[in-house]
């Protein structure tokens, strides 16, 4: 049975063009939902013939209302795994409880160091030489879930923010997708009490190590 993935995405939307490009395997993205308005990954996932939908987070009371629509639309297109592609928004339990352990987040450093907003002018300004992505489970706290892989992109003496911005940036676009492709593998398990990623690294420079995920809630 093939895999069906739900991307949820709030800006340009690179992140999810790589995982269009990608060879996902046993995998399928089956619905894409936006939360801004013009966001360009709207017309990528409209381009690339998936189907997808804007629900502006601005048209809810609050975050709990508009986290039961993301569920609403998310359950409707059959979603087994939902990946956070840029999305900006912090998640609440309607959404971790609908999708226990399904949810997964690529964040611009080397967690648990910078999380957040801004997380590569944190590694800049901090002045550590090496920073890289993440991609991680998403829990109810602020990129403080369980990691799955990470990529490491040194800081060189000549980079800007903007250049370091560019270079993880370029990482995470391999890194996701070699991820959502493990994942949708079934190439999980738990080793001598400390959870690994069987199979070949999606990069020189990754660093992985996955929990177990749950099954699917039906």
């Amino acid at each position: 049975m093939r895999m069906r993935i739900g991307v949820l995405a709030s800006g340009s939307g690179t992140n999810l063009q790589a995982l269009l490009d990608a060879d996902l395997g046993p995998a399928d993205i089956v619905s894409v939902v936006v939360n801004v308005e013009g966001a360009k990954a709207l017309a990528r996932a409209e381009a690339a013939g998936v189907p997808a939908r804007l629900i502006r987070h601005r048209d809810f009371a609050d975050r709990e209302s508009f986290d039961a629509a993301l569920v609403e639309a998310l359950r409707a297109a059959g979603v087994d795994l939902v990946v956070l592609a840029g999305f900006m928004r912090i998640l609440t339990p309607v959404v971790l409880d609908a999708f226990p352990g399904r949810i997964i987040n690529v964040h611009p450093s080397l967690l648990p160091a910078f999380p957040g907003v801004d997380a590569q002018r944190q590694a800049f300004e901090a002045g550590v030489r090496i920073t890289g992505c993440t991609v991680h489970v998403v829990d109810a706290g602020v990129d403080t879930g369980p990691i799955l892989a990470q990529a490491a992109v040194p800081i060189l003496e000549t980079d800007t923010v903007v250049d370091l911005q560019r270079r993880v940036l370029a990482v995470e676009h391999q890194l996701l997708p070699a991820v959502v492709r493990a994942i949708a593998d079934g190439r999980i398990f738990p080793a001598d009490g400390r959870p690994r990623l069987r199979g070949p690294e999606p990069d020189p420079g990754a660093v992985l190590a996955c929990p177990s995920l749950p099954e699917p809630t039906p």
